[in-house]
């Protein structure tokens, strides 16, 4: 579990991001990268993307997180970014622990890693590509590669035997950036115990669906209370409708807060017109 950089302590200001579905005309990565470069310049805290194989009608066009985050990491230098976020069940461990790693290089340090088992409902990218649809399954899954990826960013050979996945002896170098390792955001629905106590191993917590400011003050009591050191610092991250007040969220417990955008009618000149009033949480 990452203690240094990437998590916010709680305090007065939650930090401010963009969260873009990479679809359509943001589905270019130069596109994003210059819509990046310009939120870096207008003191926005993070540029956090969507990880999606396909989504519904009228959407057509999905880009590649991976290779978009590559060049939003070239084009920026402060900005904390990510994939926000991977569906982990449906990549392969040992290939993320490749490209965090490569990425972490390539931002200096500036990475952070949502993860979460992923849904079929809203685009039926599993059902659709023979993966996995038991959420039982992808949760034991998210599990195994979450720990072979924390062995990976320690330098440290990976010797895994589950019943989903095997590394056998490798060790991924180099290394990330940041240590011991790359900042990990769980993402799930509060409503289930199971995503908070696996959130509370980690670095961050992201609650899916929240609908007011006492359901967050709610979810960060209970996985305070899961946290093995409750003290140390950690993320609650919420997504919110461009143009909500954000300080209500922070004030529950919002640490970083995501301006969230439309997947099927969002444009560069929408999110231009956003990113130029600078972070509304500051």
């Amino acid at each position: 579990m990452n203690m240094e950089a990437g998590t916010a302590q709680p305090g007065p200001a939650a930090r401010s991001a963009l969260w873009l579905p990479l679809f359509d005309e943001l589905s270019d990565p130069t596109v994003c990268a210059r819509l990046a470069a310009e939120a870096d310049e207008a003191g926005w805290h993070g540029f956090f993307v969507w990880d999606q194989l396909r989504w519904e009608a009228p959407v057509r066009r999905v880009a590649d997180s991976w290779i978009t985050l590559a060049a939003i990491a070239a084009s920026t230098e402060r900005l904390r970014l990510g994939p926000m976020v991977t569906p982990l069940p449906r990549r392969r461990p040992v290939k993320v622990a490749r490209e965090t790693a490569t990425l972490d290089q390539l931002s200096g340090g500036r990475l952070t890693l949502g993860v979460g088992i992923g849904e079929d409902r809203f685009a039926r990218e599993f059902s659709k590509t023979g993966e996995q649809l038991n959420d039982r399954a992808r949760g034991q899954m998210l599990d195994e590669a979450l720990e072979i990826l924390t062995t990976a960013w320690s330098g440290e050979p990976v010797h895994h035997h589950g019943d989903h996945y095997t590394v056998d002896d490798i060790q991924f170098l180099p290394r990330p950036v940041q240590r011991p390792g790359v900042p990990v955001w769980i993402a799930g629905f509060p409503g289930n115990t199971r995503p908070m106590r696996r959130a509370a191993r980690y670095d961050g917590f992201f609650p899916v669906n929240l609908e007011h400011p006492d359901q967050l003050a709610e979810v960060v009591a209970k996985v305070t209370a899961f946290r093995q050191d409750p003290t140390a610092a950690y993320d609650f991250v919420v997504g919110l409708p461009v143009g909500v007040d954000p300080h209500p969220w922070q004030q529950a417990g919002a640490t970083w807060c995501l301006s969230e955008f439309e997947p099927g009618r969002v444009s560069s000149d929408q999110v231009r017109d956003v990113l130029r009033d600078g972070p509304p949480s500051r």
